[in-house]
């Protein structure tokens, strides 16, 4: 039983990753491109190129970090065993 818990919980942990690590990589870069609005087209375009690998870097890397301690936990709390 506890590996099937250990690899349970690693399975959440990994998948509430990557999923936190896409939704964080999207919200930063939509967050980050609002400052190239402004612009014209030109700059615009220039503008979003050079905002949009830092942006998915840091939302990436943010979202996989808090995916994947938040499914750790919420993983180990649905395989806790039951206490009578």
């Amino acid at each position: 039983m506890a590996r099937k818990r250990i690899l349970i919980c690693t399975f959440l942990a990994l998948l509430s990753g990557f999923f936190g690590g896409y939704i964080g990589g999207q919200i930063t870069l939509m967050l980050n491109s609002q400052h190239c609005h402004n612009q014209p087209w030109g700059l615009k375009q220039m503008c979003s190129l050079w905002a949009r690998p830092g942006a998915i870097w840091q939302g990436n890397t943010a979202g996989i970090w808090t995916g994947t301690i938040l499914g750790a936990f919420v993983g180990g709390l649905v395989t806790r065993p039951v206490q009578d």
